[in-house]
């Protein structure tokens, strides 16, 4: 089927075009401006803004919570933990009522090393499949376990050939978590991980959290952050070292502020997103980690600032839970996106810009050439909101329309 969207404005993943066509046949887009064909299906965008479906680039994430990302206008969620590695996520890539995924699968870590502290006792990895899929249990997944660098160069292939999309390394000693003194990568463990990886063409993340950690990636040579440091004020010299570096920085601010005891109830409260939510997943987003209450959330957005100056790639993410777990409260899969998106133009970035962070940005430093921007050929994800939010970024929650591979997805709660 050929639908039109017609008399909208369009932000393309990096600018905006005013009263743009886009024209999509399946689950393509094959003509951006123009006139529609004729016979085609039209959508009337008058007063609205479509833009390229949201990424979230750091969740760990579930069938359920794909589903809830979606309803929110997030098309792709990069797993940063978790059990949607290439070969267990078939069921995905060809459900359009879930948003896509790519996943690490499971991140490089000593025995005992984070995340273990968060879990509660007799928490396992896994569990079942969404009901599409019945009740039969997953495999549990490949873990890395490693303490010497000839553990986590063994572990890389093995990690290749399971599926992972990426390398995910722990870099964590549980200060900020309230867990001080967790086992974890030395120097030299997490250097010669970075570089097998990099030997098998992949693309290396960290989880750090602290000054001293990002210090230890940057050396090891990382080529994107899961998360920025909040342990301290930044420095000219730790900025200067990421933007020499080449790293990406997925801030996760909203992560941050829970960590904080910031709770998530005033989007909670907002009647466009408690409307598309249960009654579970408000419950979690009207809590917080509230492990780090000492940090300062200025210090966190003018770092966020400072990174941008100095022209570091920063993408939207927000480590939201795959389920509605209360001890991993403050922070849910969809609606979180939108309030890590005010939060990147609080700290001074402009609404275009943070927009670029949750789209055409992601999109390059994944890979994910078909994805991200408003462009002939690419793939049908697609937001269409009233207002514009190129200049009131508040507005990407005035959520319209979302398709994914060019199928409409109900945005009301299940």
């Amino acid at each position: 089927m050929i639908t039109a969207i017609i008399n909208g404005r369009v932000f393309d993943g990096e600018h905006v075009r005013e009263d743009t066509t886009v024209v999509l046949n399946g689950a393509r887009i094959v003509q951006v401006g123009g006139e529609p064909p004729a016979g085609a299906e039209t959508v009337d965008a008058r007063g609205g803004t479509l833009l390229p479906g949201l990424f979230d680039a750091h969740v760990h994430t579930s069938d359920e919570a794909l589903a809830l990302a979606l309803r929110f206008g997030i098309t792709t969620e990069l797993e940063m933990q978790g059990m949607n590695t290439g070969p267990t996520r078939k069921h995905i890539s060809e459900n359009d009522s879930l948003a896509d995924v790519r996943s690490a699968g499971f991140g490089i870590t000593p025995p005992g090393g984070h995340p273990s502290e968060l879990m509660p006792k007799g928490f396992k990895p896994g569990g079942h499949r969404g009901p599409g899929e019945g009740a039969a249990p997953r495999e549990m997944p490949l873990m890395p376990f490693s303490t010497t660098p000839e553990e986590a160069v063994g572990f890389i292939p093995r990690l290749v050939e399971a599926g992972s999309d990426y390398i995910k390394f722990m870099v964590d000693d549980g200060s900020v978590e309230g867990h001080p003194g967790l086992p974890m990568l030395d120097q030299a463990t997490l250097t010669a991980g970075v570089a097998e990886a990099h030997r098998h063409g992949m693309l290396t993340i960290a989880h750090t959290l602290t000054v001293d950690a990002t210090r230890m990636a940057i050396e090891a040579g990382i080529d994107g952050f899961a998360h920025l440091f909040m342990d301290q004020p930044h420095t000219d010299e730790i900025i200067g070292l990421i933007a020499a570096s080449g790293a990406f920085v997925v801030p996760c601010v909203v992560l941050n502020a829970s960590m904080m005891g910031i709770t998530g109830s005033s989007l909670a409260e907002d009647p466009r997103v408690g409307s598309r939510l249960n009654e579970a997943w408000t419950n979690v987003l009207n809590t917080s980690y509230d492990r780090y209450p000492q940090g300062r959330l200025e210090d966190v957005l003018a770092s966020v600032k400072a990174l941008h100056d100095a022209g570091v790639d920063l993408l939207a993410g927000t480590d939201a839970a795959p389920m509605p777990l209360m001890f991993m409260g403050g922070v849910i899969h969809g609606a979180s996106v939108h309030q890590e998106l005010q939060y990147l133009v609080r700290a001074g970035l402009t609404p275009i810009q943070a927009l670029r962070a949750a789209t055409a940005t992601p999109a390059l430093r994944f890979g994910l050439e078909d994805r991200g921007r408003v462009a002939e050929g690419l793939r049908a994800d697609l937001l269409l909101v009233d207002g514009d939010p190129t200049t009131t970024i508040g507005d990407t929650l005035n959520l319209r329309e979302v398709w994914r591979r060019g199928t409409r997805t109900t945005l009301s709660a299940a």
